[in-house]
């Protein structure tokens, strides 16, 4: 056998080498969503159009998005994605779309649907691995002369390339980028780009959408509200939820000189009462050089934080969309008979980080997740009690739909590593009168609001399951659950009664005409009578006082004529 060669310390380090951010991405694109070949397309649409969103909120412009998709070949598509926001310079171009971890968000504490500054370049990555093409990209700020140029990056140094970069004469506000992929397939699908669309109208009303597919089918989401959401601002973390490294780190970044006005001008909530509660808490002067807190001071710190009661955080760096516009959006695409909507008071998780959870609950109508996405036919005659049974057995073609969001953003993948969905599963439905969860026409909204969202991952399509953030979910389902209980046992009550009253009305005319061949009473005035005893006697509706008052009428008429009669033959009837 050959003799083995002997590796030293010195051989080895001449492996080491220094990688970008670029380079890994490369060779770990799932991290970022970008595998699946329906899903990679879906989530190149994601990242395009959250974007574009984001964008055009902070300019104070009312969305309008359309999106593009068309076939050139076997899995080969062209993505078109164009809004009218306020677009990009020459500055920026390169960077917002070919450089990782470039861009406004990921060092602003504010709500954004974006925040790492990897999605729209990771795309331009994924077009240029699988194509060999470059993006192309209009773009006009609204002043100057819009411009056209062609986007790429280079792995090596994570830097873009801008080339091919031409002035254009006619005008345009916002930006297109158009790119290419392989390996990808376009399906109209619950996991689909016209499905993500969908919801973003949802959770977006005040965005204006629009759809063409590769079959050249248009598909337009109109606004339902002309209104810009306020625009939040970037707030300072939390107190409560600060961590002993958050302590340490912040405090060696900090300009204060004392860790008594480090934590005053760092962090939200915290006060000259707040700081004479820690300060007999710990067990050294807080005057002391916040960038000289030792691990161990640090601690203190954080035990006498949770020992201080702070008033909630600010919700100033929140915006959700609100229980009224969550209600109209639910009503008109799914048409429910019965919604219920819920925002839930801010909350704040491990980080100091605030968030809120914002739920609506639909039921029935066009409510759940359809077989195939098609419609339940309607009942044939004489099928109309077993479909009034399985709707009271919670039988139905239909299946609960969870919709998942995210500072707005739909959330289609990742479901069962979500703590959304955890959340739904670990509450008992059937104390809310839902007897079968799966089986039901039923639509979960629930979107997570925050100044940073707890990702698992790059690819963002599902929330981590923090202990105080799945607690505030399942207080929000519960609380929705209730009002939505109400509903189905009502509705339920209603069926059965229905089905009773049905049973006894069908007997009802041969009853009274035995009773006509017996008594020779009238035949009308007894099936009304014995109508009138099934719905009260049995309980099944609340009695009418005007047939009420009509029976007594009709039986004083016939005493009457029974004793006109009895006058008549000088005796009894």
């Amino acid at each position: 056998m050959p003799e083995e060669k002997i590796i030293t310390a010195e051989k080895l380090a001449e492996e080491f080498k220094e990688h970008s951010v670029a380079e890994f991405f490369k060779k770990n694109r799932q991290m970022l969503g970008l595998y699946g070949k329906v899903r990679t397309l879906t989530t190149i649409v994601h990242e395009y159009v959250t974007n574009s969103l984001d964008a055009c909120e902070e300019a104070r412009i009312l969305p309008e998005i359309e999106v593009k998709i068309e076939e050139l070949g076997e899995e080969y598509y062209v993505v078109t994605a164009k809004d009218n926001g306020p677009g990009l310079t020459h500055d920026t171009v390169g960077k917002a779309l070919g450089q990782l971890l470039a861009g406004t968000k990921f060092h602003r504490l504010m709500q954004m649907r974006g925040q790492q500054g990897i999605g729209a370049s990771g795309c331009t990555m994924l077009s240029q691995m699988t194509t060999g093409k470059p993006v192309k990209v209009i773009t006009g700020t609204g002043r100057g002369k819009p411009f056209a140029c062609e986007v790429t990056i280079d792995p090596k140094k994570n830097q873009a390339k801008v080339e091919n970069l031409q002035e254009l004469d006619k005008p345009f506000r916002g930006l297109m980028v158009q790119a290419r992929f392989k390996d990808v397939i376009y399906r109209e699908s619950s996991t689909g780009p016209l499905e993500y669309l969908r919801r973003t109208a949802i959770a977006n009303p005040h965005a204006q959408v629009t759809f063409i597919s590769p079959k050249g089918e248009k598909t337009t989401f109109n606004r339902t509200a002309n209104y810009i959401p306020k625009l939040p601002v970037a707030q300072k973390p939390h107190p409560s939820g600060a961590t002993v490294d958050d302590i340490i780190t912040m405090g060696k970044a900090s300009v204060a000189r004392k860790v008594s006005s480090f934590l005053k001008s760092d962090f939200e909530r915290v006060g000259d009462t707040a700081i004479e509660k820690i300060q007999k808490q710990v067990k050294f002067d807080l005057n002391k050089d916040p960038k000289q807190l030792s691990w161990d001071e640090a601690e203190q710190v954080v035990t006498a934080i949770k020992q201080v009661d702070f008033i909630a955080p600010s919700t100033e760096g929140l915006r959700p969309i609100g229980e009224e516009r969550i209600k109209k959006s639910l009503e008109s695409i799914v048409e429910p008979e019965f919604v219920f909507t819920l925002t839930r008071p801010p909350k704040v998780y491990a980080g100091g980080y605030p968030f809120e959870v914002e739920i609506g609950i639909a039921y029935g109508g066009k409510a759940g997740a359809g077989d195939n996405g098609t419609e339940e036919p309607e009942p044939k005659k004489g099928e109309e009690e077993n479909a009034t049974q399985k709707v009271m057995n919670g039988e139905n073609q239909a299946k609960v739909e969870i919709m998942r969001f995210a500072n707005r953003a739909p959330l289609l993948f990742d479901a069962g590593n979500c703590a959304i969905t955890e959340a739904v599963h670990t509450v008992d439905w059937k104390r809310y009168g839902i007897r079968d969860l799966e089986n039901i026409p039923l639509t979960i909204f629930i979107n997570f609001v925050s100044v940073h969202v707890p990702y698992t991952g790059a690819g963002k399509q599902a929330i981590t399951d923090e202990e105080e953030i799945m607690e505030e979910l399942r207080l929000a389902l519960m609380q929705c659950a209730r009002q939505t209980a109400h509903y189905i046992n009502t509705k339920r009550h209603e069926i059965e009664n229905k089905m009773k009253r049905d049973m006894f009305y069908k007997y009802i005319p041969e009853i009274a005409g035995a009773l006509n061949n017996i008594t020779k009473a009238d035949k009308k005035m007894m099936i009304d009578k014995l109508e009138y005893l099934v719905l009260t006697k049995l309980k099944l509706e609340k009695p009418d006082i005007e047939k009420e008052k009509d029976f007594e009428k009709k039986r004083q008429q016939l005493e009457r004529i029974k004793k006109f009669k009895a006058e008549l033959m000088g005796g009894d009837a």
